[in-house]
C-alpha cells in the first residue's frame, strides 16, 4: 500500500476555505458527540522556541500533527509557524499520507474563528476588527467574508507596512487602516498576534462585541486585559488546553480567572447543548487553542480529494 506525499504546493492546490468551514464544524460535533479521540497537545520547548504534538482520531480518520513556534526565526525564508501531518488509517494504522501543515493550519484556524463568530456574534454584526496584519489576518478576513457582510473592516498592526500589503490584498473589501483603539470597537474582533502582555484594554470595547482570541497558544501568552473576562461569556475550544495555554492560562494562574467562569466549549455551542449569546449586550470570548481534530479533519478532505484527482507523489514507505 503506497503512502501519499503531499507538498505545501499540493495543499495549496486542493484546500479552500469553503470546505474547511465544514469538515471543521462537523469535527466539533463528532467530537462533542463522543465520536473522536485527542489526548492533550504536548509541548517540547527548546531554546529558541517550542514544538507541539497534536494526535486525533474523528470517524475513519486518525493521525497526528508535528508543529513548530519559533519567533523571529534567524534563517531567512523559514516561517515562524510550520507544520507536518502524518495521516493514517485508523483501522490498519498504516500511513496513508504525510502531508505540509503549515497552510492547512492557517486556513482550519481561522474557520473555526468564524464558525464561532457565526454562534457568538451578534446577529446584526458588520464590523470587523483585526489586531495583527500577520498570515492569520489574511486567513480571518477570508474566513468571515464567507460568513458575513461587513461595511468596514478595521485593520491595527505595529507595522504599518503590514497594514498596507494586507488592505492592498483585500481590494474587493472594505479595509481601513486604524488605531488600536478603533479597531476593537467593532462587532467581531480577531486578535492574532504573539503578545505576552495585553493588547486590548477593557476599556476601548463596545457593548455585545464577540473577540477571538487567538494569538495566546502557548502559556504565558495572552492579548486580553484579565477583566475582560469577568462579565464576559467566555467560550473555549477545549477546557484542558485553554486553561494550559489559552488566553485564560495567564488570568487563571494568577488568580484572576476561574476554570468554573467558562460558559461552555465551542462544541457544546454548535450542538445546543448550552445556550450561546444570551443578549446585545454581553461581551463573548471565544479562546482559540487549536484543536488536532481541526487537523484531522482538514487532512481527510485533503487526502481524500488528492486520491480522486491523482495529485501527490506516492512512495512505499512501509514494506
Amino acid at each position: 500500500m503506497p503512502t501519499l506525499l503531499l507538498s505545501k504546493q499540493d495543499v495549496l492546490q486542493l484546500i479552500n476555505m469553503k470546505g474547511v468551514l465544514a469538515v471543521v464544524e462537523k469535527a466539533f460535533v463528532d467530537f462533542t458527540e463522543g465520536k473522536g479521540e485527542m489526548p492533550s497537545k504536548v509541548y517540547l520547548t527548546v531554546k529558541d522556541g517550542d514544538f507541539r504534538a497534536m494526535p486525533a482520531a474523528l470517524p475513519r480518520a486518525a493521525g497526528m500533527k508535528w508543529v513548530n513556534v519559533h519567533p523571529g526565526n534567524p534563517v531567512k525564508g523559514i516561517a515562524t509557524v510550520m507544520a507536518v501531518l502524518i495521516y493514517n488509517d485508523p483501522v490498519t494504522g498504516y500511513p496513508l499520507a504525510i502531508m505540509d501543515a503549515t497552510e492547512s493550519t492557517a486556513f482550519r484556524t481561522a474557520a473555526t474563528s468564524a464558525i464561532a463568530s457565526k454562534y457568538l456574534a451578534r446577529q446584526d454584526a458588520c464590523t470587523l476588527g483585526i489586531v495583527g496584519a500577520g498570515h492569520q489576518a489574511y486567513m480571518h478576513i477570508k474566513a468571515h467574508a464567507m460568513l458575513f457582510k461587513f461595511t468596514e473592516i478595521r485593520v491595527f498592526d505595529i507595522s504599518p507596512a503590514a497594514v498596507s500589503k494586507l488592505i492592498s490584498v483585500f481590494s474587493n473589501l472594505p479595509l481601513k487602516a486604524c488605531a488600536l483603539e478603533e479597531t476593537v470597537k467593532a462587532d467581531i474582533v480577531c486578535t492574532l498576534t504573539p503578545a505576552h502582555q495585553p493588547v486590548v484594554r477593557k476599556k476601548w470595547l463596545v457593548p455585545g462585541t464577540h473577540i477571538n482570541a487567538v494569538g495566546a497558544d502557548a502559556p504565558g501568552k495572552e492579548e486580553l486585559e484579565p477583566s475582560i473576562l469577568h462579565n464576559a461569556l467566555v467560550v473555549v475550544d477545549d477546557l484542558r488546553q485553554a486553561a494550559h495555554a489559552g488566553e485564560i492560562n495567564v488570568p487563571i494562574a494568577k488568580g484572576l480567572f476561574k476554570e468554573q467562569q467558562i460558559h461552555a466549549t465551542l462544541g457544546e455551542i454548535i450542538t445546543g447543548r448550552k445556550s450561546g449569546r444570551r443578549d446585545n449586550h454581553v461581551i463573548t470570548i471565544f479562546d482559540s487553542t487549536g484543536l488536532a481534530i481541526e487537523d484531522i479533519a482538514v487532512a481527510k478532505l485533503l487526502y481524500q480529494k488528492a486520491q480522486k484527482i491523482g495529485k501527490g507523489l506516492t512512495i512505499s514507505l512501509v514494506d
